[in-house]
């Protein structure tokens, strides 16, 4: 299922909701004394007037209208942009502005449906305070309710997005858990074993468990989607620092649940808790991350030189090779034959610095895009002189000029020509190639089109493969990952691909 499904059927799934939520109150009108039975007899009590429609109905239609925005604005602008680092300190600033217009509309609201504690209290002062703190406490757990479900759709979505592609990542991130939750059950076995007292197992078992969580969550989440200019200790030990601070709150409650009525055991987890966080997870977690990235890049390294290797190689084999040189020589020739020797120097010039390129600049990593389509150009100049004869072969170029200062990959480009050629023109019947190039700022828009063609039996290229478009996708995956997009498609008769690559 697509993201943008997901976000449909939520909006769609919270809008019915909020909508069967308006009608239930307004058909529950007529039936106002039952179903509300614990505000109205307390309003009873105190021989207070209950008002079903100031009392309950506004009061829960703002509640739900509340509900249903802080839903929307959290979940599909705030959460989503957090996550794609745009507009932080604008959506920062818009989730403080929904916690505190939410406390406040909610206080409200409580002061109606609630009425009748204001004469419980001594002053109405103090009946305010109490009303209007729980209105509050109600509104963060709002927002990290609704937060926490965005986090985990949206790691839903990426877990199964990657699925495949990180497959090997969920593997180690699984064994990373398990050698967490080995180190706390050792630690909670020499508690037992030495008999201390039940709340420090409480206690090993909430920082330990946090730590887990922080460690993990900065090794796969935190510090991969870190900007890698940006990607230093001091901002990164600072979100571990917020991030331990939100934490602060549920081990509180779960503290309180175990510790009541004694706050004393509250505060010494969360003395073991902060400082446990800041001093040994997030070390811990940048020393793992560090490291890996390390041994990563190296491996990568050493991948992408052996597939370099190999794909240059396979290269010089199809592009140098006797058959090539001998349909070049050829052409040459019977065009030297039919005219003046000026088109056969044009060709042998283009020739040459084709074999030059490949010579030279073809084993360095980067060249510039200006030299690589230089070759480009040679290459379908050459061709064009071999099907020049045949007016039933049209081909079409539609390339610009190269002012900019971008570096590619050489030899990237020429296999999907070259393919298009070798595929795509028969002497005997209309055949076609167009190939387009341009860029724009710092990206690559390459198209070929060409017709195809079944080869005759004595063709010398029939049973020749050359490089393969699985060569050039594996250079692609390797050179450009996630900095391209490849699609290839083909039908009875014709046969297309489009090329975008972010070239820096």
């Amino acid at each position: 299922m697509k993201i943008k499904d997901i976000q449909k059927a939520e909006f769609w799934t919270a809008t019915i909701i909020y909508i069967f939520a308006i009608i239930n109150l307004i058909s529950n009108a007529n039936n106002r004394h039952h179903g509300y039975g614990y505000e109205y007899y307390h309003f009873k009590e105190i021989g207070l007037t209950y008002s079903y429609l100031s009392n309950y109905f506004i009061p829960e239609l703002f509640r739900f209208s509340l509900l249903y925005i802080s839903f929307l604005l959290i979940n599909f602008c705030v959460i989503p942009s957090l996550i794609k680092k745009k507009d932080e300190l604008l959506n920062y600033f818009l989730v403080f502005i929904l916690f505190i217009s939410s406390g406040i509309i909610t206080g409200i609201c409580k002061t109606y449906s609630h009425a009748y504690l204001l004469l419980e209290y001594d002053t109405l002062q103090q009946a305010y305070n109490r009303i209007f703190f729980s209105a509050f406490t109600y509104t963060i757990w709002l927002i990290i309710v609704i937060a926490a479900y965005g986090l985990i759709r949206e790691l839903t979505i990426y877990l199964m997005a990657n699925k495949h592609k990180n497959m090997e990542t969920q593997n180690q991130m699984k064994v990373d858990i398990a050698v967490g939750l080995a180190f706390w059950l050792v630690g909670l076995l020499l508690w037992v074993t030495s008999n201390s007292a039940f709340e420090i197992c409480i206690i090993w078992t909430l920082v330990i468990f946090a730590a887990v969580g922080i460690v993990v969550y900065a090794i796969y989440y935190l510090l991969p989607h870190m900007p890698s200019e940006n990607r230093k200790f001091r901002p990164y030990f600072w979100q571990v620092f917020f991030i331990s601070a939100l934490l602060v709150i549920p081990i509180s409650l779960i503290s309180l649940f175990f510790f009541y009525p004694r706050g004393e055991g509250v505060l010494i987890t969360l003395l073991f808790h902060l400082p446990t966080q800041l001093l040994v997870s997030a070390p811990l977690a940048w020393y793992i991350y560090k490291r890996r990235l390390a041994n990563t890049n190296e491996l990568t390294s050493l991948r992408t030189e052996l597939g370099k290797s190999d794909a240059s190689l396979s290269f010089l084999q199809s592009q140098i090779n006797p058959h090539f040189l001998f349909n070049a020589l050829n052409t040459l020739y019977g065009t030297a034959l039919q005219e003046n020797a000026e088109r056969t120097g044009e060709g042998i010039q283009k020739l040459g610095d084709m074999m030059r390129f490949m010579l030279h600049e073809n084993v360095q990593d980067k060249i510039s895009l200006t030299r690589d389509v230089d070759y480009l150009e040679n290459y379908i100049a050459l061709q064009k002189l071999r099907t020049s004869r045949s007016s039933s072969i049209v081909i079409e170029t539609q390339i610009d000029e190269q002012l900019n200062n971008l570096q590619i990959t050489p030899m990237l480009l020429i296999p999907f020509v070259e393919n298009a050629f070798k595929h795509g023109i028969s002497l005997q019947q209309p055949s076609h190639i167009r190939v387009t190039l341009q860029t724009k700022e710092s990206t690559l828009y390459f198209d070929v089109h060409n017709s195809i063609h079944i080869k005759p039996d004595n063709d010398p290229e029939k049973l020749k493969s050359g490089i393969g478009l699985a060569n050039v996708k594996q250079r692609l995956a390797l050179l450009y990952p996630g900095k391209h997009e490849l699609i290839i498609r083909e039908s009875a008769k014709e046969f297309f691909i489009h090329l975008t690559i972010q070239l820096q």
